[in-house]
């Protein structure tokens, strides 16, 4: 990993789950940060952290991605300070389940905003800095999910499916430019994603029984930036179930989906 060494990255979603522990992982690899969150008093303690124990230089930025221009914003203020970001990580996200009347059409925009807007927004920003510089890498969460229509999870899945195409589009404008732009893909990882769905049912569920630890897909995260591929799926079972679909009648993939997440 030393060809990240003294490079920048900026990390949204910074404070916990998957951000945190990527952070966590550059900053061993003698990354400097950005960390973006809404949380200011994680944001700080973290960065306090990883800068003592990896003699690193760490920037915090308090940002509240579902509002309109939030890259922008984040990017005029990184320049009056002279940071120029490197490797750009599109980690903020999170997601509704239930069924979808029950579900707050104001979260659901909030949503939207989140996983898909500011992800376009934040590349938008930062994308034309690293072309004058001629390097960078983007990398955009996305998941599992990001291959199927998903119900009771339809927001959510839409949002990611968005996260994957526009990944696999801008990495075919870009690789020959000197810009690796890969979507991370993760089945369930044990954050505080699962909990904030608001149903412990869903623990249940074939899907959410299994989980991966955070640090697990930092690990990904690291292969990813490094590699050349536009995808990176985590694990045998999801990349085989990831390309198996694409194969299968889609009536059929979506109604198998929804007995599999059916509240209980």
């Amino acid at each position: 990993m030393n060809n990240l060494k003294s490079q920048t990255a900026l990390i949204t979603g910074a404070s916990s789950g998957i951000g945190e522990a990527i952070a966590r992982k550059l900053a061993a690899e003698g990354v400097n940060l950005v960390l973006v969150a809404r949380s200011q008093d994680k944001l700080i303690k973290l960065s306090n952290e990883l800068i003592e124990k990896n003699a690193i230089r760490s920037t915090t930025l308090v940002a509240d991605l579902s509002k309109p221009k939030c890259g922008t914003d984040i990017l005029n203020q990184l320049n009056s300070r002279g940071i120029f970001v490197d490797i750009l990580i599109n980690n903020a996200g999170f997601g509704t389940y239930g069924l979808f009347e029950a579900i707050s059409s104001e979260t659901e925009q909030d949503e939207i905003m989140v996983n898909v807007a500011s992800v376009v927004d934040m590349t938008h920003a930062f994308l034309p800095g690293m072309l004058q510089r001629q390097k960078g890498k983007i990398l955009n969460i996305a998941s599992t999910s990001s291959f199927q229509p998903v119900p009771y999870m339809a927001t959510y899945a839409a949002s990611k499916a968005f996260v994957l195409s526009f990944s696999e589009a801008l990495w075919a404008e870009y690789y020959s430019r000197k810009i690796q732009v890969v979507a991370l893909c993760p089945g369930a990882v044990e954050t505080g994603f699962i909990d904030a769905l608001g149903d412990k049912s869903i623990r249940q569920t074939s899907i959410f029984s299994t989980t991966i630890s955070p640090s697990e897909v930092a690990n990904h995260a690291l292969k990813a930036l490094i590699g050349k591929k536009p995808i990176h799926i985590i694990g045998l079972k999801n990349w085989l179930m990831a390309f198996s679909v694409r194969f299968s009648p889609r009536a059929l993939v979506v109604l198998i989906g929804e007995k599999m997440l059916r509240p209980r």
